[in-house]
């Protein structure tokens, strides 16, 4: 099968979602398919530094183009990037035809799948992922109708987890039956226990770690302030955040303002993907206090590490954790209970090598990119020999939007 892989950010845009897309291209490629990625990427200066941005790299047996979100740069104009991706999508498909386009995220990839599978009569895909559903159509009425256009009309949605499904369909008024629950998945091989490993080992202190984009939705600036609370009642711990993201500069300034040292709290910053398997090895307790995710991939990558988890009952998490079996969940923004979460799986070793344990059992038993790549590969044979549905392709215009100023939050 000839496979259209449309990505909104792979590396070197350090994400869950491309890590996401790496897993499932090398499994696609696996299978003997033929796969062609049209990747969007950041090429300025402030999406560099808050992403990592620059063209994407060669993929084994994929063939790898990279579009520059110029309008995005420039302005917050989607439409003229969703342009390119048609227009580039249409030039491919004239030179050899695709069988299937597949689109991570609905908003703008989705969508310009969608006019392109309309235009080109070939189906379509769509893996709705977690800002599709926590913020895109919640910003103005023409990522709304984008929104509600793309799952109401493509020939499959792929979606993590039901927890994700009922935010998706309260926000955006979608048909529930409409889904095929996909989870996340990780690559066990590369993300295993350091050797030797047991559950609930420790350093001294307890090494707490923070992984992932550092922004403010993902709860760091919580875990800053949980820390202080620890700190506040004596409980010993040391502490990383690595990553880079919009909140990068004022996560380094709550830790300043409250006298965190290097040796407490440290700061690594971008991390190539090669070298993040390593970086688990720095934590013991993995600490994610997320408002929300689609599936969280460094969660799964936790697990698979033999980290303990501290994350939240959010959408996206509750699909993986469920409290006191294989992690510890308090509400998002509940800073008090966080610390107090912190402080349980740091001085419980029992209680650290439980969660441990069950977690790493379920990620090896249940989290398979074998598994999940031949479900998404069934999708596609499903949908090959169906007719893309028609969509009015003519949205409002909003320039309120306020993604149009920040479009790297989208």
């Amino acid at each position: 099968m000839r496979i259209c892989f449309v990505s909104r950010r792979y590396f070197p845009a350090i994400s869950g979602m491309s890590v996401y897309a790496q897993n499932l291209l090398r499994e696609l490629v696996g299978a003997g398919h033929d796969v062609t990625m049209v990747s969007q990427y950041r090429g300025d200066d402030f999406g560099t530094r808050v992403y990592g941005g620059g063209p994407p790299p060669p993929v084994p047996g994929v063939r790898v183009i990279g579009l520059e979100q110029v309008g995005e740069q420039e302005g917050g104009d989607f439409e003229r990037d969703i342009d390119t991706m048609v227009a580039t999508i249409a030039a491919e498909h004239r030179d050899k035809p695709f069988d299937v386009l597949h689109a991570q995220y609905g908003y703008p990839t989705g969508w310009a799948t969608l006019l392109a599978s309309q235009a080109l009569g070939v189906p379509n895909v769509v893996s709705i992922q977690g800002g599709d559903g926590h913020w895109v159509g919640s910003c103005c009425e023409t990522h709304r109708l984008a929104m509600v256009r793309v799952l109401a009309h493509a020939n499959a949605l792929l979606i993590g987890g039901r927890s994700f499904v009922q935010e998706v369909c309260d926000r955006l008024g979608a048909d529930p039956a409409r889904f095929t629950i996909v989870p996340g998945a990780v690559d066990t091989g590369r993300f295993r226990p350091p050797a030797r490993w047991r559950p609930g080992d420790a350093g001294e202190p307890v090494r707490l770690f923070y992984h992932g984009r550092v922004d403010r939705r993902k709860g760091v600036l919580d875990f800053i302030d949980a820390l202080a609370l620890l700190r506040s009642r004596g409980t010993p711990f040391a502490a990383v955040i690595s990553g880079i993201g919009p909140d990068v500069d004022p996560a380094r300034a709550r830790a300043t303002e409250l006298g965190f040292a290097e040796r407490d709290l440290r700061f690594t910053g971008y991390a190539d993907y090669d070298a993040v398997p390593a970086l688990y090895g720095l934590g013991d307790v993995f600490v994610s206090p997320t408002y929300a995710e689609g599936f969280s991939n460094t969660i799964l990558e936790a697990m698979a590490a033999g980290l303990a988890v501290v994350s939240t009952h959010s959408v996206g998490v509750s699909d993986c954790l469920r409290d006191g079996e294989n992690g510890l969940l308090v509400e998002p923004g509940d800073v008090p209970a966080l610390a107090e979460a912190l402080h349980r799986v740091i001085v419980d070793r029992a209680l650290r090598a439980r969660l441990a344990a069950a977690a790493l059992e379920e990620c090896r038993r249940v989290y398979s990119w074998n598994a999940v790549g031949r479900q998404i590969m069934e999708v596609y044979a499903a949908v090959r020999d169906r007719a893309p549905a028609a969509v009015d392709p003519v949205l409002p215009h909003d320039p309120a939007c306020r993604f149009r100023a920040e479009p790297h939050l989208l």
